[in-house]
């Protein structure tokens, strides 16, 4: 009889590119350890085709369960014919978990990238000079701009903009200084996979190092330095959220799409 195996369906930004990245650094890690076979191996699906027929191979669509409750399904599958599978599911929030059921990820598999909102803020000097170049290439790229707003940003707004690898009080002044020396432009755009898909645009956030990865990105084209390096982008999804009810309370000219209602923007 074979040894059982664990079976994991994970959602996440990048997931690909991350569950990857983390499987290789463990990889490496457990070949320090051993030279032999007594550590457990591990398999990731590696394209949204592979991981649906996998998705339904294994789990059944109660099984897959999203949203805000701490909810987890574990198969252990054995590799043995007239064996059977065992299901481990626990929680903490077992009536909340029990309510986020109506929402299907086999139809999100098959659906494809989600309409999302993301927030590009253009920095003091950069929207007055290069603004309808910015929106022509905004357009290009597919994005629809869903609000905007011309202000000053205050010390507590600037401070929450900082990068996190920069929290160090030295950058923290240094930003926040440039932030609030003028007016700034901020843009809640809307397109399939906004956030990833700004982030590639926009670069890393030391302009030298986009330069040296792309001419084209955005920080390469329009940044000086770390501080001074053009834009502001919402770096994950939750970033975004955080951003549009910062920035536009008020809310959006645009249609109501589901992720837009599901976070009561």
């Amino acid at each position: 009889m074979s040894s059982p195996v664990l079976v994991c369906a994970l959602r996440g930004i990048n997931a690909f590119q991350g569950l990857g990245a983390a499987l290789e650094g463990w990889t490496r890690g457990r070949d320090r350890v051993s030279t032999g076979n007594s550590l457990p191996q591990a398999l990731m699906a590696l394209t949204p085709e592979v991981t649906f027929r996998q998705a339904i191979l294994f789990f059944t669509e109660a099984d897959l369960v999203t949203g805000k409750a701490c909810f987890y399904c574990f198969y252990y599958p054995q590799l043995w014919e007239h064996t059977k599978v065992t299901q481990i599911c626990f929680s903490p929030l077992v009536a909340e978990s029990w309510k986020c059921r109506a929402e299907s990820l086999f139809s999100y598999l098959q659906a494809g990238a989600q309409v999302l909102c993301t927030v590009l803020l253009i920095k003091p000097g950069v929207w007055s000079r290069r603004l309808p170049r910015i929106l022509r290439d905004l357009h290009l790229e597919k994005f629809s701009v869903v609000g905007m707003k011309h202000l000053e940003l205050a010390a507590a707004a600037a401070s929450a903009l900082v990068p996190c690898e920069e929290r160090q009080v030295a950058a923290v002044e240094a930003h926040c200084t440039y932030l609030t020396s003028g007016t700034a432009l901020v843009l809640c755009l809307q397109r399939p996979n906004a956030v990833k898909k700004l982030m590639d645009l926009l670069g890393p956030e030391d302009p030298q190092l986009a330069q040296a990865l792309d001419p084209s990105l955005w920080r390469a084209q329009y940044g000086t330095s770390t501080v001074q390096n053009g834009f502001y982008g919402s770096r994950s999804y939750p970033m975004a959220v955080r951003d549009v009810k910062l920035f536009f309370p008020e809310g959006l000219c645009c249609a109501q799409c589901q992720t837009v209602q599901e976070q009561e923007v």
